[in-house]
């Protein structure tokens, strides 16, 4: 074998070990792509949040305005 053949053969090794790394990080990229776009479905959104919190505090207002009147009587 002369030294363009070896030289080819080794070239062709590392293209292939190349490619595969690359390819092994491109799936493994995606993997945390998709598992970040399931995040939002998982929690509670900010203004939904606030929106809920901002009911309870209603809700809880009137309950103390009714039990102040009762305590009043």
């Amino acid at each position: 074998m002369d030294n363009q053949q070896i030289f080819n053969i080794v070239f062709s090794i590392a293209g292939f070990l190349a490619v595969y790394v690359i390819n092994s990080l491109t799936r493994t990229i995606q993997k945390l792509e998709d598992k970040v776009n399931d995040l939002p479905h998982s929690y509670v959104q900010k203004d939904d949040y606030r929106s809920d919190i901002a009911e309870i505090k209603s809700i809880l207002k009137q309950i103390f305005d009714k039990l102040d009147s009762k305590q009043d009587k």
